[in-house]
């Protein structure tokens, strides 16, 4: 597939550990823009600037707004609550889990992840709200 930057589907990496960005971003610009945060208080005034993503992978545990705490935020707003959100951690217990679904993630991905299965996650979750033509 040979599309353009522009063409791309943007995504929002929100992760403190510059290794686990380095990775994202490393695994995540072949086939989709992303765009990396520290923290979920930078990401959402991104967000209140006008910016909007394709989708939102957010680490679990990071500082100022964790990716629960981001997650709500963005499921409050009218203008961002169908924005797909993925969370990312190295948390494994179910009641974890179970509590970022509640709190609206579509997705719930361990740490250490493979690649592959992180993009095809990100594709699915993209073609289902529409966002993505089915090839």
């Amino acid at each position: 597939m040979n599309l353009s930057k522009e063409n791309l589907p943007v995504v929002i990496v929100i992760e403190d550990d510059l290794y686990m960005q380095g990775i994202l971003s490393q695994c995540l610009s072949d086939s989709f823009s992303p765009v990396l945060f520290e923290n979920g208080m930078d990401a959402f005034a991104w967000l209140q600037e006008g910016n909007i993503p394709d989708i939102i992978i957010s680490d679990l545990n990071t500082p100022l707004l964790n990716g629960i705490q981001f997650l709500e935020q963005v499921r409050s707003s009218g203008f961002f609550n169908s924005i797909p959100v993925i969370i990312l951690s190295g948390v494994e217990n179910t009641d974890t889990r179970i509590k970022c679904l509640e709190a609206g993630a579509d997705d719930f991905i361990v740490k250490p992840f493979n690649p592959r299965e992180l993009e095809a996650r990100l594709r699915i979750i993209l073609k289902r709200s529409g966002k993505l033509a089915i090839n």
